[in-house]
């Protein structure tokens, strides 16, 4: 059976850049393995992001 680990990760948009980096960012979490699940909009990231995101784990490894 297939087992997977979540992240959670708030971008405000508080800075004129701040797209390019959450884009960034995301990218270097995909190197990482991870996948964005959905991004809604983040009240408490002062209005800015939220991205929930998901890695499979592999056989006979925990969770980080």
């Amino acid at each position: 059976m297939k087992r997977f680990e979540y992240q959670i990760t708030s971008y405000p948009m508080d800075k004129k850049t701040s797209l390019i980096e959450m884009q960034e960012d995301l990218n270097a979490r995909g190197r990482d393995g991870w996948e964005v699940v959905s991004v809604s909009t983040s009240e408490f990231a002062h209005l800015g992001h939220t991205a929930f995101l998901k890695r499979e784990i592999a056989e006979g490894a925990g969770a980080k």
